[in-house]
């Protein structure tokens, strides 16, 4: 039986929303991104292809700075968020913000593979019959992205309920107001006696992964039998 407090559910519900948060600000990111990759003739691909995939391979407490450094009162934007009255560091909110950075290389790279599969000659077909960019990404590869937009989003998902370093550094550990399910592990972790806590919390955890894991299956399988 699993043995958890009220803090814990808590954290429970501030993972779920930070990282559904997370994959929806990420969506669009990610689809534009990719489709920069794939179909525009921007000469500096390798070098936003880079930047893209950079909190791929930089360690989490490092992105965790770096936007404490730009979203923090003395950054050039936090402090244009602190005029406006918008609080995000040591909030729930910029926890949204780390793991939709650390996520979206996922995001991108799921979706930059399922567009790199579609057929150049529709694309040609489409544009030759008069139909516009915009035409072209809602009817055909808008479409035919459809299985990669449900992986790369479950793999964000899934990263944003992981994430530990970054949302540490730029949100903070506050029980009940920033403290996710790894952070709420690492408190148990650092309290003698907490084994049983943060066991439940693992626990939890994989359950909770295992059951998106299940859910990017089903709607896999549910559109490849709807376009079959």
């Amino acid at each position: 039986m699993l043995d958890l407090t009220p803090t814990d559910y808590q954290a429970l519900w501030l993972s779920a929303k930070v990282a559904a948060m997370a994959t929806i600000i990420a969506i669009p990111l990610g689809f534009g991104l990719a489709w920069l990759l794939v179909f525009s003739r921007c000469p500096a691909k390798s070098l936003l292809d880079g930047i893209i995939n950079l909190p791929l391979v930089l360690p989490p407490v490092v992105i965790g700075y770096l936007l404490l450094l730009l979203l923090g009162r003395q950054g050039w934007l936090g402090s244009i968020l602190n005029k406006l009255g918008v609080q995000v560091i040591f909030n729930w909110k910029g926890a949204v913000i780390a793991c939709a950075v650390v996520g979206l290389p996922l995001m991108v790279r799921s979706i930059r593979l399922g567009m790199e599969q579609i057929d150049p000659d529709l694309l040609f077909a489409s544009r030759t019959l008069g139909a516009s960019w915009i035409d072209c990404v809602r009817t055909i590869v808008l479409p035919l992205s459809i299985p990669a937009l449900i992986t790369g989003s479950t793999l964000c998902f899934a990263r944003s309920l992981g994430e530990f370093g970054a949302t540490i550094i730029l949100a903070g550990n506050i029980p009940g107001a920033t403290q996710t399910i790894p952070l709420a592990i690492y408190d148990y972790t650092n309290t003698p006696g907490g084994e049983s806590g943060a066991l439940s919390l693992c626990i939890l955890s994989i359950a909770l992964s295992y059951l998106v894991l299940l859910l990017n299956q089903f709607f896999l399988g549910r559109f490849c039998r709807s376009s079959a």
